[in-house]
């Protein structure tokens, strides 16, 4: 839906989402710092007052963009690990599709979450957070969901719950680094691979596409 904003009395139409869309390419690709003000008015058809009206700050702006990825961009969710009988299916599935989507050719590889301001200047600390905090939230929901397999009786009771959370979180930021420096989605699966004989107890069969 357009919106209008107003740039020194005068309206000017744009379609805000296709905007948020431009700009989240830019983080994707080039990061926060590496994105400027300059490059994202150019790539989203604005001036800087109609940029500032709309989304306030280039900071609040990137938080958008990170939401906009997390909807758009075919990152798996992390609730598919609950739609499997199995928290081990979901997790493995979850894994193959983050193999195929970091590795899309018509984007820019890894995970724009992943990967977004791991290390910034002190003035951009609040960027850097940003990312971080929706990495948490995936962090939560693989332990969540391994709280309740462990509860079921899937996981041995003597499991390191928040361990094994943190180690398949780790897994999915370092296939998005690997895909980012080139890794294909061949590669990618052949460390789901590893990573899934880390999970404790019985090995079932690998789900490989």
């Amino acid at each position: 839906m357009s919106e209008q904003v107003r740039q020194r009395g005068r309206p000017r139409t744009f379609e805000r989402t296709a905007a948020l869309h431009a700009a989240m390419q830019l983080f994707w690709r080039y990061g926060y710092e590496g994105t400027s003000i300059a490059d994202l008015t150019k790539a989203m058809g604005v001036t800087p007052p109609t940029l500032y009206a709309a989304f306030g700050s280039k900071e609040e702006l990137y938080r958008e963009a990170l939401a906009h990825h997390r909807k758009s961009e075919g990152t798996p969710s992390v609730g598919v690990i609950s739609d499997e009988t199995s928290a081990r299916a979901g997790l493995e599935s979850f894994l193959r599709e983050a193999a195929h989507v970091f590795t899309d050719p018509s984007k820019p590889a890894g995970c724009m979450i992943s990967i977004g301001s791991l290390r910034c200047a002190p003035e951009n600390e609040a960027a850097r957070k940003a990312a971080a905090a929706f990495r948490a939230k995936g962090f939560d929901g693989f332990l969540a969901r391994l709280k309740r397999a462990q509860k079921s009786g899937e996981l041995p009771a003597g499991t390191d719950i928040d361990a094994l959370a943190r180690f398949y979180t780790a897994m999915v930021q370092g296939m998005s680094i690997q895909a980012l420096d080139g890794a294909s989605r061949a590669k990618l699966d052949a460390m789901v691979d590893v990573a899934m004989d880390a999970w404790p107890g019985k090995r079932p069969r690998k789900l490989r596409p």
